[in-house]
């Protein structure tokens, strides 16, 4: 995969921003933002549906057909506050897939093989022209390990957890916060310590730690980084 396609990764934990700032640096660059979370929360949703238990091995065993028919359609949001939005088999189903249980669902799923191999050659067939902002959790280490600039995005679990009920009641749903903030911690341990592309962060990428930043302070920081790479 060539060097210079444009592509911008943005890798992170759940909570760190990661969807905020790809939206805004992608619309800021001309860029398609490309939600790759979004896809597992997809076949998560389906996988849940189809009442699949990937602790067992008939659930495991099931997964290749499953997958087989899955369509998976990302398009741009109704507006430049809200997430992607996400078909599957041409059915909307963008807040069904965006809460906690989902996140932990999507966690689950794409510790799998078969899983992250099919999503993986998808996300890489719609970055193949280059000019996205992909943002995930190893969009910089195995989907796009070529990308020409690729950012982490990190925060303390507890200021995520805070930015994670925030907008969750944005959207009308009420999460206790030390729910959210067990569950956050949990899934980081369980996305770092798993052996097939654990969350990390690519050896080249700049880490921007949000805690304290603000949404324009996180855009711009990034901006500067692109335009100083591009300049050199």
């Amino acid at each position: 995969m060539s060097k210079k396609l444009g592509i911008v990764t943005i890798d992170g934990p759940s909570g760190s921003g990661k969807s905020t700032i790809s939206r805004l640096l992608a619309a800021r660059l001309g860029y398609t933002y490309l939600d790759t979370g979004a896809m597992y929360r997809a076949v998560g949703l389906k996988v849940k549906e189809a009442g699949l238990d990937l602790d067992q091995e008939a659930g495991r065993a099931a997964l290749p057909d499953l997958l087989a028919e899955i369509d998976i359609t990302l398009a741009p949001a109704a507006s430049a506050d809200d997430d992607a939005r996400v078909f599957v088999n041409n059915k909307e189903v963008s807040h069904l897939i965006r809460t906690a249980e989902m996140g932990m669902v999507a966690s689950r799923v794409s510790a799998e093989p078969v899983v992250r191999e099919k999503l993986t050659e998808m996300q890489r067939q719609i970055g193949s022209r280059g000019g996205i902002v992909a943002e995930g959790r190893d969009t910089g280490t195995v989907v796009f390990p070529k990308a020409e600039y690729k950012f982490y995005m990190d925060a303390s679990p507890e200021e995520r957890a805070r930015r994670r009920q925030l907008q969750l009641r944005e959207k009308g749903q009420e999460e206790d916060y030390q729910k959210l903030l067990e569950q956050i911690i949990k899934r980081d341990h369980d996305d770092s310590a798993r052996s097939l592309a654990p969350l990390t962060p690519a050896q080249d990428a700049v880490i921007v730690d949000t805690s304290a930043m603000s949404i324009e302070a996180v855009a711009s920081h990034m901006l500067e980084k692109i335009q100083s790479s591009a300049s050199e």
